[in-house]
């Protein structure tokens, strides 16, 4: 019996949508990711001389209200978007417009069926389309307070580093835009290419979360001053539980009155806000010490090592080992000992050179 000829690899066109403050590291690097995923395609539906991905780059002209294609890798035929992307942008936190070309194009393409995705800063634009609302979105986590701010009717969760409706994906992270593209290779060319792909650029495989990575950032600028004289005492006092009751009075307030202004102004109960330090001082001992996990648990008045570890799993994403073997500095190697005979040598040179 004949064999039959394998299928010519379908064609689907990702597009990059720009704008001014677009991350070049984003733009090339989806660029790229897309491509290498391309070509792995080809080759599994046995046409290895056309790529699976076509990629498409748009940009809002200034002065026209259109946005137009500036880069095609397979120029000639008309255009069908299977998935767009706007890749991380530096500027765009701090922009406010709520009406331009870019954004009623976005809106028009989702409206076609076409996936949105957006990377960190880039997640701001995503969000003036109002397609984000009554949704959960991430961006970068050191853009938390500001994004919310801006879309209250989002549900901003920044500890994740991908979040995926299906029609619309959010990502967050300057360097998320390889998490991005792999978990969207996964969706649109199957798991075996996004893995292929994943190998040959030595990138994890989709799984990581922003919360690996983060930084404890308390709010400290919330004009009250007696909560805030509490919060720099504890961070003293990362080592030990605290009382609700000690904090009050160190703020000199009565406790239900120091519990309702601390929860206003830091967003946290106090046992949430001396778990995040506490978790953060696990951190430090982890990456910086070959301390055991059950010293560190005890130092930091946890009686309980189990619970210590599920502590910081629930915060962290990672178990205390896990975290260690991720982030962990290698230990400084003592500098060999110089052979005497180099030494005499040394010597013998500076005694002729002078």
């Amino acid at each position: 019996m004949a064999k039959t000829a394998p299928a010519s690899v379908p064609q689907i066109e990702i597009g990059l949508a720009c704008d001014a403050g677009s991350s070049n590291t984003g733009i090339y690097g989806l660029t790229d990711l897309f491509s290498y995923a391309g070509g792995f395609a080809a080759k599994r539906y046995g046409d290895a001389a056309r790529s699976a991905v076509r990629i498409t780059r748009w940009r809002a002209d200034d002065d026209a209200a259109e946005v137009r294609c500036e880069y095609d890798s397979c120029p000639g035929s008309s255009h069908k978007l299977s998935l767009l992307v706007i890749p991380g942008n530096v500027q765009a936190p701090d922009r406010t417009e709520k009406v331009s070309p870019l954004l009623e194009w976005l809106r028009e393409k989702h409206a076609d069926g076409v996936v949105l995705a957006a990377v960190c800063g880039g997640v701001f634009i995503l969000a003036r389309t109002g397609l984000l609302a009554g949704r959960q979105a991430t961006t970068h986590w050191s853009f938390n307070e500001v994004f919310a701010d801006q879309f209250p009717d989002v549900l901003t969760e920044t500890d994740h580093m991908v979040i995926d409706y299906g029609d619309v994906v959010t990502a967050g992270g300057v360097l998320a835009w390889a998490d991005l593209g792999l978990r969207l290779t996964e969706r649109f060319l199957g798991t075996a290419v996004m893995l292929e792909t994943a190998r040959f650029m030595l990138v994890d495989p989709p799984g990581r979360e922003q919360r690996f990575y983060s930084e404890f950032d308390p709010k400290t600028k919330h004009g009250d001053k007696a909560i805030l004289k509490a919060q720099l005492w504890l961070l003293t006092q990362r080592e030990r539980a605290v009382s609700v009751a000690d904090l009050a009075q160190r703020a000199d307030l009565e406790q239900r009155t120091f519990l309702r202004r601390f929860v206003a102004a830091t967003g946290m109960k106090p046992s949430e806000y001396q778990q995040r330090l506490r978790i953060t001082r696990a951190r430090e001992m982890l990456e910086f010490s070959q301390t055991t996990i059950e010293e560190i648990s005890w130092s930091l008045g946890y009686g309980d090592v189990a619970g210590f570890r599920r502590v910081f799993r629930k915060v962290m994403g990672l178990t205390p080992s896990d975290y260690r073997r991720r982030f962990c500095q290698p230990p400084l190697q003592p500098a060999a000992p110089v052979p005497d005979r180099l030494v005499a040598t040394s010597q013998q040179a500076l005694v002729e050179g002078n």
